[in-house]
């Protein structure tokens, strides 16, 4: 497993930012490589985000559609003047430029990444294509590790604090 890594502080811009948690799991290919390729990406790339911290990547049994490839599995916090909407084009963008077909596989299958915007701030979001936070975030052990390791008092909208969620996990 990759150790947590603290990227830098984040700098604060004028406009106002949004503390945002973006799971990260890939299970083809070079999977370490191509989710630090993702996570340089976002960082780098789009001038609107700056990563703030990065969990520890593990190994995950896949969940749903079980006879592929074991998954590695992380959390991206990032600091970003993007809207919920705006970001989650880029990432799915992002998912494409990394080889990610979501046409040709099947919900759950196998990836060359998946990044999942999980929490945008504190806010509430329902609108077509666009659920935050993520609707199956607190069913989900190799979300809930990750978020409780970079943020431990984190409080997802409408489910409680990480760290209960995953107790119920347990």
């Amino acid at each position: 497993m990759t150790p947590m890594v603290r990227i830098r502080p984040f700098k604060r811009s004028k406009e106002s930012t949004t503390t945002v948690y973006i799971g990260l799991g890939a299970n083809l290919g070079d999977r370490e490589a191509t989710i630090r390729r993702a996570v340089e990406a976002i960082d780098d790339e789009a001038s609107y985000s700056s990563l703030m911290l990065l969990s520890t990547l593990r190994e995950t049994e896949p969940v749903g559609l079980e006879d592929q490839p074991r998954f590695l599995n992380g959390v991206a916090m990032i600091g970003t003047t993007a809207s919920a909407r705006d970001l989650l084009d880029y990432l799915l963008d992002l998912e494409l430029r990394l080889g990610r077909d979501r046409k040709s596989t099947p919900p759950g299958g196998p990836r060359t990444i998946d990044l999942d915007l999980l929490l945008y701030g504190d806010e509430i979001i329902d609108e077509p294509g666009l659920r935050v936070p993520h609707p199956r975030l607190h069913e989900r052990r190799f979300v809930l590790e990750p978020l409780a390791e970079i943020s431990p008092r984190l409080v997802v909208p409408g489910r409680g604090r990480v760290s209960a969620l995953l107790a119920e996990l347990e």
